[in-house]
């Protein structure tokens, strides 16, 4: 494997390069996409979760550090959330370990393919709930927090995560969504960021204690990454979120269907599908909900409307959450 993942390093560091964009570009937590594309890449399930979590943990605490000292995040939330989510984290690593069965890097294969579906999903009920107005118009900074709903949330999320890495960014946020629909945008970002840094710490620790952690993955992952996720922190206010989230929804959605086993030609089925009628069917959508179908399209003609287009920045959702 050492060897393997030597000469991989190069191919390694531009993988984790282009994911580290799109979490730049979008906010959208790394374990989504970088799990899945180390086990499509030839790396163990086992392996990959554990080291990810590891490169995913770095990312939090930075992330987690600058949203705490700007005083965003609700962490009478985030609190409850660790609660539940830390002692769940820990012990998914354990129970990888405890299974013990000769195919468990297959049943963990299926885990994480199932877990990018749900996150999928997550993204496209995400984006139809701003289209309804349902997060669109988040401007309370302090809700009333819904302790057991939100413990929850914590334990269903801690274990997904400490199992398949998948989750603390995605599935999560969702949740605190739906929960607390009128939090304001910036306080949902630093709150779920906060809460994800001991939650993937937790994680890691315990597949470390498991199964270790392979430098040779770890380094390169780390260097991409970080200088990925500034250049798409760059690019964040010019490029449109919309296009951006749409492709990654259905690139998780492919991902997690290949790795539950679905033969090519079917996978080359739906890529076609989603590409040619993809968006024609959100334009339906849209339309039915009251929205502009191509909102993008009308808007590439007329520069004082682009201008005044409201642009996802790196730092938290845009509220319109156009997709």
């Amino acid at each position: 494997m050492a060897e393997f993942l030597a000469s991989q390093a190069p191919i390694l560091m531009l993988v984790s390069l282009g994911i580290g964009v799109v979490i730049g570009l979008t906010g959208m937590g790394g374990g989504a996409l970088m799990t899945p594309a180390l086990v499509l890449l030839g790396i163990p399930p086992t392996v990959a979760v554990a080291n990810d979590l590891v490169v995913n943990a770095a990312n939090k605490i930075v992330g987690g550090a600058v949203h705490f000292k700007r005083g965003k995040p609700n962490l009478t939330i985030a609190m409850w959330l660790v609660i539940g989510s830390v002692p769940t984290a820990y012990f998914g690593a354990w129970l990888v370990h405890a299974i013990g069965a000769d195919d468990i890097q297959g049943l963990l294969k299926h885990a994480i393919g199932v877990t990018l579906l749900v996150a999928s999903s997550a993204y496209v009920l995400r984006a139809f709930l701003g289209l309804i107005g349902k997060i669109s118009s988040g401007t309370d900074e302090n809700p009333p927090v819904r302790i057991v709903p939100t413990l929850l949330v914590g334990l269903v999320g801690g274990l997904m995560v400490g199992v398949t890495s998948v989750g603390s960014g995605t599935l999560i946020m969702m949740c605190i969504m739906l929960l607390y629909p009128t939090l304001a945008p910036l306080r949902l970002v630093g709150t779920d960021l906060v809460q994800a840094v001991p939650l993937v710490i937790a994680a890691a620790v315990g597949h470390l204690m498991v199964s270790g952690v392979d430098w040779s993955l770890v380094w390169p992952l780390l260097i991409g990454g970080t200088i990925g996720t500034f250049i798409g922190s760059r690019l964040a206010p010019w490029m449109p979120s919309g296009i951006i989230r749409r492709s990654i929804a259905i690139v998780l959605a492919l991902t997690g269907i290949a790795m539950l086993g679905a033969p090519p030609v079917l996978l080359a089925f739906l890529a076609a599908g989603a590409v040619l009628l993809g968006p024609a069917a959100w334009g339906w959508v849209r339309h039915a909900t009251g929205h502009e179908a191509f909102p993008i399209a009308h808007h590439r003609h007329d520069k004082k409307a682009a201008d005044a287009r409201p642009v996802e920045r790196a730092d938290g959702p845009d509220p319109d959450f156009v997709i």
